[in-house]
């Protein structure tokens, strides 16, 4: 039985990575680098399609490495270890805005957005293994799976929360506060993913194969449960990527700017605040709510059901900021959706590696496990560039002027509006039904 430190541990893996990284990357990413870095729309969504085709290599490799390593710190902690310092790193160069021309600005945002996303495979996708061999039990997986995502949540609502005061107490341009709060928040990250790797075990010994073989890889394909619940796993981060990524510019362009209310700066990290804070309560409740329902795959049913409703509700609240309880209070329903299946997918991802092992007798828990993690990555930057793209075509240009200086146009103001309503509300509400379909055929009865 596992001790309550280890699952702290275990939580503040996806902390660092899911509440601190991840979260900025998802929400603050799109607006920062349209309207404070000073690249184009067309920009913005190429790098993020271009780092996806990137993860589709890297990812299931890392997986398959991560499962071939043997140390003393055992088979997937060492990547946490020796990871941290260069994920915190990494992420504070990227939230840095150099003093270069267009071109100039191009390259280092790819150059360092494809570093930070090759960084950020080789510590996330040995985490998410990590469950598969820290206990054999299925309800101390599905407790792990709950930390994990409370972890998560608790440090996205304070990330998110502290953001724009954080910002004010930096002062300066925004360019500049972008810069310093990428420091804090990078060493924060490191310090939890390596609190992380210090403090969890390894008890399970995964059945290695004797060498190097594209097997697996071809053995992924042929298993029915890890095809569908990756497509989930894919809708699921759509779902998140399209509400994150076009948070900011709601707030901006559809409620002319930061909302404040009795001293409260509503912006759109802490607008979306609501909804971690829901989503760290309701992941607690996760393992509980799925007894209750009798199987991972109702809850997980019921869940996407409560997304999709909710969000068909947000479309029709009026685009005005003194309606701002009442989309917060919309936000908060759709996060207890969110709450409830977020634990599930990853607790999900560890059956399906179970019965990768029984089935194929060597263990590909690492590659099961990076499928997860891609899934994550491609959602998210996938729903960024076509936000984005789609920004774009309703009328809104953003670039980069011959004196360095972020500049942006509306060309038409109602369909940027509009569609920045819909990506909120409507596409997600859309993913979300696909996921009720994708459940029906998803064959493991846990």
């Amino acid at each position: 039985m596992a001790k309550l430190s280890e699952k702290i541990g275990y939580a503040l893996g996806d902390a660092a990575a899911g509440g601190i990284t991840w979260k900025v990357m998802s929400i603050a990413f799109p607006l920062f680098f349209t309207n404070i870095f000073g690249l184009t729309v067309a920009d913005t969504a190429t790098l993020m399609l271009v780092a996806r085709l990137f993860d589709v290599v890297t990812d299931p490799m890392m997986g398959a490495l991560a499962d071939r390593t043997q140390s003393k710190w055992g088979t997937y902690r060492p990547w946490l270890i020796f990871g941290a310092i260069p994920l915190g790193l990494v992420f504070a160069l990227l939230l840095y805005t150099p003093d270069l021309g267009p071109v100039g600005k191009r390259i280092y945002a790819y150059s360092m957005y494809l570093l930070m996303m090759a960084v950020y495979t080789a510590v996330n996708v040995p985490y998410g293994s990590l469950l598969g061999v820290m206990t054999a039990d299925d309800n101390e997986k599905n407790e792990f799976s709950s930390y994990r995502m409370v972890g998560a949540y608790a440090m996205g609502f304070v990330t998110l929360l502290s953001f724009p005061y954080l910002q004010k107490m930096v002062g300066g341009t925004p360019s500049h506060q972008y810069a310093v709060l990428g420091v804090i928040l990078g060493a924060l990250a490191a310090l939890g993913t390596l609190a992380c790797g210090l403090l969890t075990k390894e008890r399970l010994k995964p059945i290695r194969a004797e060498k190097f073989s594209f097997k697996p890889f071809a053995d992924l394909f042929r298993n029915k449960p890890w095809i569908i619940l990756t497509l989930i796993g894919i809708c699921t981060n759509f779902f998140n990527g399209f509400r994150y990524a076009v948070a900011g510019y709601l707030l901006e362009y559809c409620l002319h700017g930061d909302v404040t209310i009795s001293g409260l700066i509503i912006n759109y990290t802490v607008f979306m605040t609501f909804g971690e804070v829901t989503c760290m309560i309701f992941g607690g409740l996760s393992p509980a709510f799925t007894k209750w329902v009798g199987s991972k795959r109702k809850a997980f049913n019921w869940a996407a059901i409560i997304c999709a409703v909710t969000s068909i509700a947000f479309f029709f609240i009026p685009m005005d900021p003194k309606y701002i309880w009442l989309m917060i209070a919309m936000v908060i329903l759709t996060s207890i959706g969110i709450g409830f299946y977020s634990p599930l997918l990853w607790s999900m991802y560890a059956d399906v590696a179970d019965y990768a092992t029984e089935k194929n007798g060597t263990s590909s828990t690492g590659l099961i496990f990076s499928s997860g993690t891609m899934a994550q990555k491609f959602g998210s930057a996938i729903s960024g560039a076509l936000v984005a793209l789609l920004l774009g075509i309703a009328g809104f240009v953003s670039g980069t002027d011959a004196t360095g200086q972020t500049v942006v146009t509306i060309t038409n103001e109602p369909a940027v509006q509009r569609m920045i309503w819909c990506l909120f509300s409507l596409f997600p509400a859309a993913i979300a039904l696909l996921i009720v379909l994708l459940m029906r055929f998803y064959p493991i009865k846990k």
